[in-house]
């Protein structure tokens, strides 16, 4: 398991990877990468949030994932650092044949037959795209926003998946988990620290909107 901070800290450049904020889905629709979907006015605030909280940063650089609710997120911080946004698709959420249709067990897709067939290796997943694949598109993200930052921090905003598996890679975990459990609530960021010679050396987690995160459902 990673330390969760180093000696080295101090004197390392930080990747902030954020998780978009709220999206407006009234129907819980799985959106995963389908363009069209955009932040509540809930989601908007969290944005902000973070953009309030990200003041004492140092920014370099900000990159986001292409889809609208990743960019919406991002804009509040751009102002806030006077910082064009680049967009990288590989901060893009993982693909999912599941995607456009409302989700769940016991509701949704997942009670017709013809959905099982995809849920036979949870591993992989089976499902959609694979685990070691959204890895490796997201690490070769962070290091994109770590050298475009030149020695300051860089804030990336991503979705919940790709952003819970990079986290276990960087922490030794396996893949296979279970959603419900993953620790990375809307608008989190995820700040991963580097060393001088890039190599990570301190993982922390914070909720700068938190506040404004709807009640959890019994």
């Amino acid at each position: 398991m990673l330390a969760r901070m180093s000696t080295n800290a101090a004197i390392s450049s930080t990747v902030h990877v954020m998780r978009h904020g709220e999206v407006e889905n009234p129907h819980s629709i799985l959106y995963g990468r389908q363009p069209g979907w955009y932040l509540s006015e809930r989601g908007q605030q969290m944005a902000q949030a973070v953009a309030d909280w990200s003041k004492e940063l140092s920014l370099g650089a900000i990159h986001a994932s292409p889809l609208e609710r990743a960019q919406q997120t991002a804009l509040p911080i751009s102002l806030q650092h006077d910082l064009k946004i680049h967009t990288d698709d590989r901060l893009i959420e993982a693909a999912n044949i599941f995607e456009g249709k409302p989700f769940g067990v016991g509701d949704g897709v997942l009670k017709q037959p013809t959905a099982w067939r995809h849920l036979w290796n949870p591993w992989r997943p089976s499902w959609g795209e694979p685990y070691t694949e959204q890895v490796a598109r997201m690490k070769a993200a962070v290091e994109a926003a770590r050298i475009a930052a030149q020695g300051k921090d860089a804030l990336v905003v991503s979705h919940q998946l790709p952003i819970w598996i990079l986290r276990s890679s960087v922490e030794g975990r396996r893949f296979l988990h279970d959603p419900r459990k993953r620790q990375c609530t809307l608008a989190s960021v995820t700040s991963l620290h580097f060393d001088a010679t890039g190599k990570v050396v301190g993982l922390t987690y914070s909720e700068p909107a938190a506040h404004l995160l709807p009640p959890k459902k019994k």
